[in-house]
């Protein structure tokens, strides 16, 4: 075989290890378990951190204010140093719409060492437990939950027995460039991190999506967060891992009623979402960032060149297996399509948007060596210790 073939043999090998190796992680029917309403409703402090978020809470806050929930709950906002008035916005939306008591917080300046949201995280839940709740809901600014939202969550963690129960809120989806890298972005999520294999009992893959975190309080206090995690970037996942390491059992999965309000219009609001972790999910390792572009470039570009180089030089076992490869990629994409209620003819251009994330990435590490460090709403902080950030788990 040439050595084109031999290329295109390579991605098709490693196609079918991920359809059926990797958790089928390209399935999107792991939503939230089967749950039974508690004889008792455990109280739930909610946690959100906002900074300069003004323009998203008119959409977000109500739906949280209105929590259909039995038992006792309240709202923490905490207003990182915002700009915009985001801390009157939310006492106004609490005055207008009622519902759950809110209470505004805020934490001040972050002490060196402290990455992100985590320093206004640390500061909500430290109000939240003068309540002393049996849960506490960790939940970003832009994200609008359903009225029953709440209550499944919390019937969910207790029907399974989990002290973190996840979900991978549905992000907005109507922009050209939002329909084509937003349900890649989940996604790739999901083959790093299958939903499956995160709540076993005992597994090793350990994630959560920010946005929608129902974390109990004594797993939070045995796991010492967010103080354990401070150093952060991809909050989530780290937040996972420390739970499940001092043994919690963790779930994640996607929503269906949870959703990001929160719009990126252009490629250039999507690159930056990406760029700003993904070399961080490397921990800063040169060998690491070969490793991914070379993986990239094997599994979703070699499908569409070595079918199109086969064709044209005449090559039937490059140009045959190159495009099963790339059949069968369009297919594990289609699901996710479907989620996401977009046409099935993206699916063939998986491909494009996996160069971009390859750019997305190569760039995070350019602008790590160029020390702009990474960045939350405008506030850029350097990683003083790289470790903190462990390597995604082998799997």
């Amino acid at each position: 075989m040439s050595a084109v073939a031999w290329i295109a043999a390579g991605s098709l090998a490693a196609w079918l290890w991920l359809l059926l190796g990797q958790g089928f992680f390209w399935r999107t029917d792991v939503r939230l378990p089967p749950r039974r309403d508690p004889e008792r409703w455990p109280s739930v402090c909610v946690v959100v951190p906002a900074r300069d978020e003004a323009a998203m809470l008119p959409e977000s806050l109500p739906s949280l204010l209105a929590q259909d929930y039995p038992g006792r709950a309240e709202v923490f906002l905490v207003d990182d140093g915002s700009t915009d008035g985001t801390g009157e916005l939310a006492r106004a939306l609490a005055e207008r719409h009622g519902g759950l008591p809110l209470t505004v917080g805020s934490p001040g300046e972050p002490p060196p060492g402290w990455a992100g949201k985590l320093w206004a995280v640390r500061h909500g839940i430290g109000l939240a437990r003068a309540r002393d709740p049996e849960y506490l809901l960790l939940t970003d600014a832009d994200i609008a939950h359903a009225p029953e939202s709440l209550r499944e969550l919390v019937a969910a963690a207790e029907t399974g027995g989990f002290d973190l129960v996840s979900q991978m809120a549905r992000l907005r989806v109507r922009s050209v460039w939002e329909r084509l890298v937003v349900p890649a972005f989940v996604y790739f999520f999901a083959q790093l991190y299958p939903f499956r294999r995160i709540g076993r009992r005992g597994a090793r893959t350990a994630a959560a999506a920010g946005g929608c975190v129902l974390l109990r309080a004594d797993a939070a206090e045995r796991a010492r967060v967010p103080d354990t995690i401070r150093h952060a970037v991809i909050d989530d996942v780290a937040l996972a891992r420390a739970v499940r390491r001092s043994g919690g059992h963790i779930w994640l999965g996607l929503a269906e009623r949870v959703d990001s309000v929160r719009p990126y219009p252009r490629l250039a609001d999507l690159w930056r979402m990406v760029s700003r972790s993904a070399y961080a999910q490397l921990r800063h390792h040169p060998l690491l960032l070969l490793g991914t572009v070379a993986g990239l470039a094997l599994v979703y570009l070699a499908p569409p060149v070595t079918l199109v180089a086969g064709l044209a030089a005449g090559d039937a076992p490059a140009a045959t297996t190159g495009g099963l490869a790339w059949l069968l990629m369009t297919a594990t994409y289609l699901p996710m399509l479907c989620y996401y209620r977009q046409p099935l003819w993206l699916a063939p251009l998986l491909p494009g948007t996996a160069l971009l994330y390859l750019l997305m990435t190569v760039d995070s590490a350019v602008r790590h060596y160029r020390g702009r460090g990474a960045a939350w709403k405008g506030r850029t902080y350097a990683r003083p210790d790289t470790a903190a950030e462990p390597a995604p788990e082998q799997r």
